[in-house]
């Protein structure tokens, strides 16, 4: 698997500043990172509508959608695979492959992260 993203990767890289008429990749780039974002929180939910109903088939296909739009933003936020992948390895090391690092068990001290809507924030923008 993390060779297909590594090559998924290398084509988000590549893709990214083609022509946004006829690249996906190179709108989304130009649409910005709140757009980015949105993308991966609506492939998201369709993962899980689709579990919800049991839709197997359609799961594999957003879930595919998913990981594309995760690998965009990765690439937009200088997020390289291997990074994620050591920290999936940390993780392994501290808890089991299957666990999530609860957060007060976190080495490095949290990020403070200011949520924003992202509608509103669009809003404000074209004003």
């Amino acid at each position: 698997m993390t060779d297909s993203v590594a090559r998924l990767y290398e084509a988000v890289l590549a893709a990214r500043n083609g022509d946004p008429a006829t690249s996906r990749t190179a709108k989304l780039f130009r649409a910005g990172r709140a757009k980015m974002a949105k993308k991966l929180a609506e492939e998201a939910v369709e993962v899980v509508i689709d579990a919800m109903h049991g839709q197997p088939e359609a799961v594999v296909r957003e879930s595919a959608d998913l990981l594309y739009n995760l690998v965009v933003l990765w690439v937009s936020a200088g997020v390289h695979p291997d990074d994620v992948w050591a920290e999936m390895r940390r993780r392994e090391r501290l808890l089991g492959i299957a666990e999530k690092l609860p957060k007060k068990d976190l080495v490095t001290p949290p990020i403070r992260r200011r949520v924003v809507a992202l509608e509103a924030r669009g809003a404000r923008k074209r004003r």
